[in-house]
């Protein structure tokens, strides 16, 4: 590909000579420069050139780098698919760059002194096994059905695919007492006669005869518990099981795997923030990621349940969440070792200390500063798992790159399946944060984290995205997985293959809300009514305290809302100074914001920024009457109830954030039948549907979102119905995608199909994790070292 386009750069070079040097010469005088996107597309639109195949490779040019003579451009002509050129502004000569070379160029940009110096090249390809990875932009992020496609290709094609299952299955036991097969079926003719056997004794049952009935019989025949709770489901299995030695197809293979009991013991590690059901939501690193999870925790622990009756076993299903124990958190349970998680029967927060050689750490520890207490932490995590469980886990699930860090860690020393969910990688958040990593390194620790979430995600089984966006992006913009494949730390190490989008790992898996507490406004009966008088106090109330500035003197305005952390990143004060500048939208409706803490000063340093600019954008744009700013509220009940409370107002919800991986607040609001605007950075862009079920905002445009929101209101005034209309269009597109019912489900599929491919697969991933094994011993080790401890108060 890369060939054909040169070609066609010469070929439009040779027609377009004036207009392709004129567009050079201008960025040419840049100097030394790395450009991004929307800077060459301005220089390129500055001088009106005619459309054709250039202005296609400029508009597709994700970065170019000035070095002069050289001008470097990576063009991402599909995603996923990144080429890099040069054009030569002495000889007027193009010329195809390979990765390395490219990313030597960008780095001498920053320093011109490493031009001679050895640098550490990563390649994580052979990662990938022996796998022919697909290659069409619909592939991604729908990794088990590609898997599956080519487990069952290698089962029809050498029989060696249905030995490694019927291996697969005589595995099978739980806590050292054998399921599905017993000693009996000793290779595959027996599998098959004992299997022709079985099903013609139970199409001669009753369906409904449970399997205690017959057990004895299937024993004698070779099998043991796991196949269904009755005649009908036994019955099921076992022809399923006929059917792919027969003819082994994906779907088939996909729905048995799904079937087998595997997951009883589910472990999920959260080690940073502030981790607990009540009072905690706004803290520092503690938002979206914990309620998350919780609502995860509920929903697969009832899938679990409901799989294992279907299988015949009578096991309680365990889940762990394990996090960090923080003793001294006043009016929350950090310090507490064990809680059961509300709503479930068997499912608990384990919370560990993070150590050093002085003993335990007691206090916070902001997400950036966490890596040189992960090892310790893991070996203690090791030992309450072996004392909790008395078992090893069947799944491991890690969360965030400190979460995944050390999931990996204690899958490698387990040998268990293991899922990441990275819900943000910092890397996108931050432009530039790789190539000026030193300028970071003080405050954030990018060099360190950037490699953990490099480790962690080459390693694991599989890896869950909340969307599309996050792994591929869109047209415009490359997604947070996909900026992963190509980047480089400057004098440390530069990244030529970090991870590719296509790879069958990548499986999207989108999470819902609580609908317990996430539920319709129109839903009158469930209501959390008997909040309503606080709710009320809290939007409109006169008083202005630590909890609620500002008053809103028109109560008949419709309410735009915002609720979030209040760190760079989330853009509130970006929607204040919006709403601040837009008289017209001052004139239609109120602003309410729900983010940070007043009551206290701020351990977390973005924070602090934030509240100071807060206060400014306030005075600046004498908001007082039309905006209500109320400190974070750590009840979810009542962030519920004052969705739909809003909802009530005729309102909306507007999440501005530069960046948002997923967006649980816009599942929320949706869910609630609130009318939705969101940033088009990231996840939401894909929850909705725009100009149906929401609308897209972009935040780097803040008048235009501003009367994108004025455009709705006065159309909201002229027609009532509107407002219905977009709301109604989100509690569809919510059903249609986005309910935990349908996340656990796959979630616990997944786990078959992986856990199934991990067993066949062993030489292919003991040869890449030999490579893991050693940049964990050079490289992370190492850069954890340089984190220096926290101070102890």
């Amino acid at each position: 590909m890369s060939a054909n386009l040169k070609a066609r750069l010469d070929e439009a070079l040779s027609t377009h000579q004036n207009e392709i040097l004129m567009f050079f010469s201008r960025v040419e005088t840049h100097g030394k420069a790395i450009l991004q996107r929307q800077q060459l597309l301005a220089e390129f639109e500055e001088l009106n050139l005619a459309d054709g195949f250039f202005a296609e490779v400029i508009r597709s040019t994700q970065e170019a780098i000035v070095f002069l003579p050289s001008i470097a451009l990576v063009i991402r002509q599909n995603l996923g698919v990144w080429n890099y050129i040069s054009f030569d502004i002495k000889s007027r000569v193009f010329k195809e760059l390979t990765t390395a070379e490219f990313l030597r160029l960008k780095e001498m940009v920053v320093d011109e002194n490493l031009k001679e110096k050895f640098v550490l090249e990563l390649d994580f390809e052979p990662s990938c096994g022996s796998l022919k990875l697909p290659s069409l932009p619909q592939s991604i992020g729908n990794g088990a059905e590609f898997l599956n496609c080519n487990l069952s290709a290698k089962m029809f094609q050498d029989g060696k695919g249905m030995d490694n299952l019927l291996d697969f299955l005589r595995v099978h036991h739980y806590k050292g007492k054998s399921l599905m097969l017993n000693d009996k079926i000793e290779d595959l003719n027996a599998l098959k006669s004992a299997l022709l056997n079985a099903q013609e004794y139970l199409l001669a049952q009753p369906p409904s005869i449970p399997y205690s009935d017959f057990e004895q019989k299937l024993q004698e025949i070779g099998f043991e518990r796991g196949w269904g709770d009755n005649a009908e489901r036994s019955l099921g299995m076992i022809s399923l099981l006929l059917d792919l030695i027969n003819a082994p197809d994906p779907s088939s293979l996909e729905k048995f795997l799904s079937r087998i009991p595997l997951v009883f013991n589910l472990v999920i590690l959260s080690p940073h923030g502030y981790f607990a059901q009540e009072n905690v939501l706004g803290y520092p690193d503690t938002g979206g990621q914990v309620v998350y999870i919780l609502d995860q925790v509920r929903a697969l622990e009832a899938e679990m349940i409901l799989r294992i009756k279907q299988q015949g076993l009578d096991i309680i299903p365990r889940i762990l969440i394990i996090t960090r124990l923080l003793p001294n958190v006043a009016g929350t349970t950090c310090g507490q070792r064990l809680e059961r998680v509300y709503g479930t029967q068997n499912s608990d927060i384990i919370r560990v200390p993070f150590r050093t050689k002085k003993g335990m750490v007691k206090k916070w520890i902001s997400r950036f500063e966490v890596w040189p207490y992960l090892e310790t932490f893991t070996e203690e995590v090791a030992n309450e798992l072996s004392k909790e469980l008395q078992t090893t886990p069947d799944l491991i699930i890690g969360n965030y790159s400190d979460g995944n860090m050390v999931a990996m860690l204690l899958a490698y020393k387990l040998g268990v399946t293991m899922c990441t969910i990275a819900h943000a990688l910092e890397k996108t958040k931050y432009p530039n944060s790789d190539v000026y990593w030193k300028e970071f390194e003080d405050k954030y620790h990018f060099s360190c984290q950037f490699t953990a979430d490099l480790i962690a995600m080459n390693y694991t089984d599989f890896i869950i995205t909340s969307s599309f966006q996050e792994i591929a992006g869109n047209k415009n913009k490359v997604g947070q997985y996909e900026s992963h494949m190509a980047f480089t730390l400057p004098g440390l190490f530069r990244v030529v293959n970090g991870i590719n989008v296509f790879d069958p790992k990548f499986n999207i898996v989108s999470p819902g809300a609580d609908v317990s507490i996430y539920f319709p406004y129109t839903e009158k009966e469930l209501r959390f009514t008997q909040l309503h008088p606080g709710l009320e106090e809290m939007l409109y109330g006169s008083v202005e305290n630590k909890e609620y500035m500002g008053v809103l003197k028109d109560r008949n305005k419709p309410i735009i809302f915002s609720m979030a952390r209040l760190d760079r990143v989330k853009n509130i004060t970006g929607l204040v100074e919006w709403y601040g500048k837009n008289k017209r939208l001052q004139e239609l409706v109120n602003l309410v914001i729900v983010a940070g803490d007043r009551s206290k000063e701020s351990q977390d340093n973005e924070e602090r920024e934030e509240l100071k600019k807060m206060y400014e954008l306030i005075e600046k744009y004498n908001l007082n009457g039309q905006f209500r700013w109320i400190s974070v509220q750590m009840s979810r009940m009542k962030n519920g109830e004052l969705y739909r409370y809003i909802a009530d107002t005729k309102g909306a919800f507007v999440q501005p954030a530069l960046y948002e991986a997923f967006g649980l607040t816009v599942i929320e609001a949706m869910t609630s039948g609130l009318p939705t605007f969101a940033t088009c950075n990231g996840g939401p862009a894909e929850i909705i549907t725009h100009g149906k079920s929401g609308f897209h905002i972009d935040p780097y445009q803040g008048g235009k979102a501003a009367e994108l929101i004025v455009d709705f209101f006065e159309k909201c005034k002229v027609d009532p119905t509107h407002w219905e209309l977009i709301s109604k269009g989100g509690l569809e597109r919510i059903q249609e995608k986005y309910t935990w019912k349908i996340y656990s489900k796959k979630l616990l599929t997944l786990a078959g199909v992986y856990g199934f491919s991990k067993y066949t697969s062993k030489p292919d991933k003991s040869k890449a994790n030999r490579y893991i094994e050693m940049l964990m011993a050079i490289g992370y080790n190492k850069l954890v070292e340089s984190v220096p401890l926290a101070a102890e108060e």
